[in-house]
């Protein structure tokens, strides 16, 4: 944790004006950007001081969303993803609008009801390389992609691997009546369980852009 400076204070925790919910360090929360039009920026609390004038600022470890890297959002990333960035900062606490819930992988896709303060993460994110960890993942269906959450899709009883109903000719309708699929592949006489693939994430080292790093909050 980064040493508290001459004059401040480390305070416990922080009310949000409005909602009147109460900030402390390990919180996830949405920040109000400069540009309104824009959704909140999303950031983790690491620490929070007040200065002599009762000024709260709050350091922050910020999430980026798939638009905001290197690479773009992709087919895989689904609407309520975050990266954990190595970037850091620190912003009036004012700025805040009010808590999130950024999940694991694993816990965001057992929510019976995603809510619209539910994220989760399951990439970290070097913003100035725009390298991932991890760097690859596993990928499903014919199309062999990453899972997207948001994406229904179907599971084969032979090779237990996971289809999107338009790789394999059916509708979303369809797929939802469903009591049992079998793939092509395991439908065959000859069939040979494949090893599973892995999907590089970041992008590759040609063509490397070094970003702008960005001050958040007004």
């Amino acid at each position: 944790m980064a040493k508290t400076r001459p004059g401040r204070k480390d305070l416990d925790s922080y009310t949000i004006r409005g909602p009147n919910k109460i900030v402390r360090a390990g919180d996830c929360v949405l920040m109000r950007p400069s540009d309104t039009s824009k959704p909140p920026y999303v950031a983790r609390v690491e620490k929070i001081e007040q200065d002599n004038r009762n000024n709260v600022k709050v350091r922050v470890r910020w999430y980026y969303r798939p638009e905001e890297s290197i690479g773009g959002r992709r087919q895989f990333h689904g609407a309520k993803e975050l990266f954990l960035s190595d970037h850091y900062d620190v912003q009036s606490a004012h700025t805040i609008e009010g808590k999130c819930v950024v999940h694991s992988f694993k816990n965001y896709t057992k929510l019976e009801n995603v809510g619209a303060e539910d994220y989760y993460c399951r990439f970290e994110y070097k913003a100035a390389t725009g390298a991932f960890t991890p760097d690859r993942v596993a990928v499903y269906c014919k199309c062999e992609m990453p899972y997207n959450p948001d994406d229904l899709m179907v599971q084969c009883e032979g090779c237990k691997d996971w289809y999107h109903p338009a790789c394999v000719g059916m509708t979303i309708e369809e797929a939802k009546r469903l009591d049992h699929f079998v793939c092509s592949e395991c439908s065959s006489d000859d069939d040979m369980k494949k090893p599973q693939a892995t999907f590089s994430v970041s992008p590759g080292a040609d063509g490397k852009v070094e970003p702008k790093r960005r001050k958040r909050g007004p």
